[in-house]
């Protein structure tokens, strides 16, 4: 049986390649993912049989399952997985475009950018007394908007000539260490109740989701998540090199630019419902690329499920390892990522 099967939508118009045994682990891991998204309906304060959840989705069950497990589970399972998604797929274009395996949103800015927006808004909107003069329900706009404008901060910084891989890396560093100094010194001279409100969401927590948020974040991901298979092909020239690219027709640098917004825009709509939750954008991308292989067309829905099931799992331990207290998603992601991160250093000196 042949490897690779091309596949034709669209009259022919959009075509690719696709890996079969690449594609059967994508499928088990899918499966994986959901079998993770159901089963944390069950995981909580108190414990309610799997077999109660799904008589709940059916519209069966007392009350008292329903209220738990529509109402409050439910909401921020969703938020948890797209986020998820949104982040893993944001920080494998990244490492496509720059070509870096440690290229990720934290660690070119963007999601330090949405953190000091947050904060921004919160030091802005308060009064004399300390209160928001403004809903909170404004505050994830602040941090989309916050994480879209440094991520074409930094492209432009980084632009000579065109935008080189290495320069953008070395900008966006030196941005995130800057919007991290203005989060930091707002914190310290704001009120207390800003300090406790932000650092829940730099961390990044998906404790306050709700369904109104769903039906903003989960048409929002899916779009752009579209958006990005069809164009994965890009992603895989663009790996080649920039004269490579150029030879096959390829406008280098626009499609750089595409791509930068295309991942500053997942980010934002994660950072926006969900907090800075760190290292996704970097530890999915190569737990995809390990089981699946480099090509994009399979390594990009990987990465989604994969970054999918890591928050999943986090914002499950969480609720349920420390009950009564809740332990916010981001500590865990953060707890594995950073030596994660330090074993990628160590491992790729040179990069």
């Amino acid at each position: 049986m042949k490897r690779l099967k091309t596949i034709r939508l669209f009259q022919n118009k959009i075509s690719f390649l696709l890996d079969i045994n690449a594609s059967k682990k994508l499928i088990f891991i899918s499966i994986l993912t959901l079998f993770v998204f159901f089963f944390s309906a069950s995981l909580g304060d108190s414990f309610i049989n799997p077999l109660k959840v799904i008589q709940v989705m059916f519209g069966k069950g007392s009350d008292f399952d329903q209220l738990i497990i529509i109402d409050f589970r439910m909401p921020r399972i969703f938020i948890a997985a797209f986020a998820g998604m949104a982040l893993a797929v944001a920080g494998a274009i990244l490492q496509g475009i720059i070509k870096n395996p440690l290229a990720s949103p934290d660690i070119i800015g963007i999601s330090a950018g949405g953190g000091a927006a947050v904060v921004g808004f919160l030091a802005i909107f308060s009064d004399s007394n300390h209160s928001l003069t403004v809903s909170i329900e404004w505050l994830p706009l602040a941090g989309f908007i916050g994480a879209t404008i440094i991520g074409l901060i930094v492209y432009v910084f980084a632009w000579k000539d065109g935008v080189n891989p290495t320069r953008l890396v070395l900008i966006g560093i030196g941005v995130s260490a800057f919007m991290q100094a203005i989060t930091t010194m707002l914190m310290v001279i704001g009120p207390i109740y800003q300090a406790s409100e932000a650092n829940k969401w730099i961390t990044g927590s998906v404790k306050s989701a709700d369904w109104d948020q769903v039906q903003i974040i989960v048409p929002l991901i899916i779009l752009l998540l579209l958006l990005t298979f069809f164009i994965t092909r890009q992603l895989d020239v663009q790996e080649l090199g920039d004269d490579t690219a150029a030879s096959l027709g390829q406008s280098v640098q626009k499609t750089r630019l595409y791509f930068i917004l295309l991942s500053s825009s997942l980010v934002a709509s994660a950072i926006a419902f969900a907090g800075a939750i760190g290292f996704v954008g970097l530890m999915a991308p190569h737990i995809a690329r390990r089981i699946v292989g480099p090509s994009f067309n399979v390594l990009i829905p990987t990465s989604a499920a994969i970054g999918a099931l890591l928050v999943m799992v986090a914002d499950v331990i969480g609720r349920s390892a420390f009950s009564p207290l809740e332990v916010p998603a981001g500590v865990f992601t953060a707890a594995i990522g950073a030596p994660y991160f330090i074993y990628l250093l160590l491992r790729n000196p040179k990069k």
